[in-house]
Formats: structure tokens, C-alpha cells, sequence
């Protein structure tokens, strides 16, 4: 029961919401997060930290980049069931379209945006 709940609980939030929409377009590094978000960098890492805490991400690193992406073999399966609701949802809006428009000129730019 604990597991549905903190897995709620993460996304109740729009900014988790909108940042899991958009790592379900793709794998991203926090800047990449910052810049579709328009989001500053302690905001980013807050609450991608939330995300996998909950269950829902996987990091690894990538050069001196950490690379966060949706988790489809979380251990936490309410996380996993959430995600793939989510991934099928038809959930849009101009925010979301925004985001993923910013999404797709961001850029990787050097070790400071990285959580560590």
C-alpha cells in the first residue's frame, strides 16, 4: 500500500507530471529537463529525485552527464502500471505541447546541470 501511495503522491504534482511526459518522449539530463521545462536547476533535480524515488525513473551516467529515463522494470509495480497509464493517455494540453516543443532544441551544457 505504501508503494501506491508514494507513486500517487509523485504525481500529483503538474511539474512531475510534465516532466514525465516528457521522459517518455526521451531520456534526458537534468539540463535537458531545466530547458523543456523553463524550470531552474534545484527544481529539476528535486523533483526528478521525487520521480525516482517513487519508482518511476532509472539513472545512469553518461559521461559526466546523470541520464534520467522512465523505468519500465520498476520494482514498484503501481509506478509501473502509472507510467504505462500515462504513456497511453491522451493527456494534452498547450503546457505539455510547449515542453515538448523547448524539448526538442535543448541541449546538454556541461557538468554543472547534472545532479550528483
Amino acid at each position: 500500500m505504501q508503494d501506491l501511495i508514494k507513486a500517487m503522491k509523485a504525481l500529483s504534482d503538474e511539474t512531475r507530471l510534465r516532466m514525465f511526459k516528457i521522459l517518455l518522449e526521451r531520456e534526458c539530463c537534468v539540463c535537458e529537463v531545466m530547458q523543456a521545462l523553463d524550470i531552474s536547476q534545484s527544481r529539476a533535480s528535486r523533483n526528478l529525485g521525487i520521480l525516482q524515488d517513487a519508482g518511476f525513473l532509472k539513472v545512469r551516467r553518461d559521461g559526466v552527464w546523470i541520464v534520467y529515463s522512465v523505468d519500465w522494470q520498476a520494482a514498484n509495480r503501481y509506478a509501473t502500471s502509472l507510467a504505462k497509464l500515462l504513456r497511453d493517455s491522451p493527456i494534452s494540453n498547450e503546457v505539455l505541447t510547449q515542453d515538448k516543443e523547448r524539448l526538442k532544441h535543448t541541449v546538454r551544457i556541461g557538468p554543472g546541470c547534472r545532479k550528483g
